[in-house]
């Protein structure tokens, strides 16, 4: 088992058959009782029948993923990757049959390039508590099998590819426990499989404090030409109770928009804005406006500095009216009682919003989004596709920000 561990840890590509035998010399045999080892692999401890977790450590940076599903047994699995990023839907298996999915995973870690001498800047992103205990910043590529899960064998490559990079907040976020969810983390499963996501975002940014904690200064350690950066702020930039990230519609928010804007485009990539989603406030059957200041700002720095814009604001208002104020309930945390903060069904709604409007104004990522994902009508959501398969990590505690 050592020697196995131990080259494991030294090659660049594993590839692990979770059988009793190995099907190939350069294949590993992972059995069930191997727990995830430091600078190896194995799987993450509180797993079972019905779900379970599989790391690998990896240095930062692209990785395909391939996963050939089946078994003896009937399955029907779900696969999440990191922080519960939504990578593959549903993949059923008849006994004895098998199929391949192939997806790109983006992992890192805080660490930054030091400054040179007497150069301001940090060595690390500032991370929140809750981070430090994600999957999302630590040192390896978590999988998590749900559902009915029947997974025959795991492929891990490093590879280099286009990336669609996330800057935002808790509406964006890969949230960690259940039954909080964000768009951004459902995204990946609508897009195709040549294509990374790299959700920046985190519960709690402004614009203001993602410069200062660092995290757009990460992004734009990777950040290539070709490459996407979807920026969406505002629930926590118009909350002048926060005087230190406060940001006026009027001035100080477009300005700080043109500085991702700029950042990204001087590096080659292409800037993509996007309004933020309402809160779940009704009034006689409509939806309250609480963002529709920023709203328009983002709009107005699109026209202006000729970027293309996804409209999350209008599209989540017509998707809560249409349902109407109970059902409307359903897409969000905490059994409704959250109005800020989505659950699987919303996010999934959002993020299907998001890549039929990437589809249709974004033309660079446009051949990136799967065919199934490029239409999406807000005024009749298809709530017939929001059932997801709930992670193993749950969580009363609110995403920070509201």
């Amino acid at each position: 088992m050592l020697t196995a561990i131990l080259m494991a840890a030294a090659i660049s590509t594993w590839r692990f058959d979770l059988a009793a035998q190995p099907t190939a010399p350069d294949r590993i045999a992972v059995q069930p009782s191997q727990t995830y080892q430091p600078n190896a692999y194995g799987f993450e401890p509180g797993g079972a029948s019905d779900g379970y977790l599989f790391s690998v450590a990896v240095p930062e940076g692209v990785y395909r993923v391939t996963i050939r599903f089946g078994g003896a047994q009937a399955g029907r699995t779900t696969v999440k990757a990191e922080a519960r990023r939504l990578m593959v839907r549903d993949v059923v298996t008849a006994p004895g049959a098998y199929q391949t999915r192939s997806f790109l995973v983006h992992v890192r870690g805080p660490a930054l390039p030091p400054p040179p001498a007497n150069a301001p800047g940090g060595t690390a992103v500032v991370l929140t508590p809750q981070e430090l205990a994600s999957r999302t910043w630590d040192d390896r590529l978590t999988l998590e099998f749900l559902d009915r899960p029947q997974v025959a064998a795991i492929d891990i490559e490093p590879v280099e590819a286009p990336v669609v990079y996330l800057a935002g907040d808790s509406t964006v976020t890969d949230q960690p426990s259940e039954p909080a969810a964000s768009w951004g983390q459902m995204l990946p499963a609508l897009l195709t499989p040549d294509v990374a996501v790299a959700n920046y975002a985190q519960s709690g940014e402004t614009l203001k404090s993602f410069l200062s904690e660092l995290r757009l200064a990460k992004i734009l350690t990777t950040l290539k030409a070709g490459d996407w950066l979807l920026i969406q702020f505002g629930h926590n930039d118009q909350k002048t109770q926060w005087p230190q990230t406060y940001a006026d519609p009027e001035t100080t928010y477009p300005a700080y928009l043109k500085v991702f804007i700029a950042e990204a485009k001087r590096r080659g990539a292409h800037p993509i804005l996007v309004t933020s989603p309402e809160r779940r406030n009704f009034r006689d059957g409509r939806i309250q406006d609480t963002l529709g200041a920023y709203a328009e700002a983002a709009r107005r720095v699109a026209r202006e500095e000729d970027v293309p814009l996804i409209d999350l604001n209008d599209a989540s208002r017509r998707i809560y009216e249409a349902l109407g104020p109970d059902q409307a309930a359903r897409l969000f945390n905490d059994g409704g009682a959250d109005h800020t903060h989505h659950d699987n069904a919303g996010a999934w709604l959002l993020a299907h919003a998001v890549a039929a409007q990437i589809a249709e104004k974004a033309p660079d990522l446009a051949a990136h989004v799967a065919p199934n994902f490029r239409r999406f009508t807000p005024d009749t959501p298809p709530m017939a596709e929001t059932a997801i398969a709930p992670s193993l990590t749950a969580s009363r505690e609110r995403p920070r920000g509201d």
